[in-house]
């Protein structure tokens, strides 16, 4: 049976790993011993190593026939050094390119476009990440392309967006009453459910095309504030106050402004058409309408 690899065994992971056991042995690499029993459960195989410490990521050589790459840059800096130790990791094998994994796919994020005042983008786009923690993943993808051109690996990448579940989402927000913005200087944003991340990285796997980008994006044509109030009236919450972006400068979070001054949005026709995937969630509405029902 083929082996797959999962780095960064986080909630996405765990959605993925019941569908990856249909076609490989899965292992996943984790540096908290307490998330063993978890994986065992799902019917992965748990491997000990940290992504910060090379060292400990030596057993990888030569053990998976692909690899889902979901762990994220560290928290501050311009680089990316776990994916750096990642593929050094990798690529120590006997025999070379005889070890190496034929595919790998990474979990990026939209947010490596920066800005794009609410024009429709695609995968041919520019990059223009403004923010560190952008910047730290355009990095990553640089390494990826490379490293996957040098050794004729089939690499995919995922540029996410939003991720949401029926236990990711902003209720505590709403709740605290944080204010958005009014509708006329609003931002669109984008929308992927935590489900339907998972089967797109399977089909990643199976059918993406070598070094080609991927929008993992439903078909949500949202702004923040809609967003927002869809999920108050689905939990019978009142609505957050609006106010303007100027107004919104002196009372939000640097970080929560960071997110809030970025409008895109993403076509996602290349993952419908290559990847053939169909989404169980094609808008966050068909999430909260089972959740109204409920």
């Amino acid at each position: 049976m083929r082996r797959l690899l999962i780095v960064g065994s986080g909630d996405v992971a765990l959605r993925a790993i019941p569908l990856l056991n249909k076609g490989y042995r899965v292992f996943a690499l984790v540096r908290d011993p307490s998330r063993c029993a978890g994986l065992r459960e799902l019917g992965a195989i748990p491997l000990l190593g940290d992504l910060d410490d090379r060292a400990s990521l030596a057993h990888i050589g030569g053990l998976a026939d692909a690899v889902l790459h979901l762990a994220p840059p560290p928290g501050a800096g311009m680089h990316d050094p776990r994916t750096k130790n990642l593929l050094s990791a990798l690529s120590r094998v006997r025999g070379r390119r005889k070890g190496l994994p034929k595919r790998l796919v990474y979990i990026s994020t939209s947010g490596v476009y920066g800005n794009c005042g609410g024009a429709w983008v695609s995968e041919t786009c520019p990059l223009n990440a403004t923010s560190p923690r952008a910047q730290r993943r355009v990095e990553a993808e640089t390494q990826i392309r490379s490293w996957a051109r040098r050794n004729g690996v089939h690499a995919s990448i995922l540029r996410v967006p939003g991720i949401y579940a029926a236990d990711r989402l902003p209720l505590g927000r709403l709740q605290q009453g944080t204010p958005g913005i009014i509708d006329s200087e609003d931002s669109y944003t984008n929308h992927i459910h935590a489900d339907d991340l998972a089967q797109i990285s399977v089909a990643a796997l199976q059918r993406g095309k070598p070094c080609r980008v991927y929008h993992t994006s439903d078909d949500s044509r949202l702004k923040m504030g809609e967003y927002f109030d869809q999920v108050a009236d689905a939990f019978g919450l009142p609505h957050v106050p609006r106010i303007s972006r100027a107004e919104a400068q002196q009372v939000l979070s640097p970080s929560l402004l960071s997110f809030m001054n970025e409008s895109r949005r993403l076509t996602n026709q290349r993952m419908k058409r290559e990847l053939r995937v169909k989404l169980a969630y094609p808008t966050v509405a068909d999430l909260l309408a089972t959740i109204k029902r409920a």
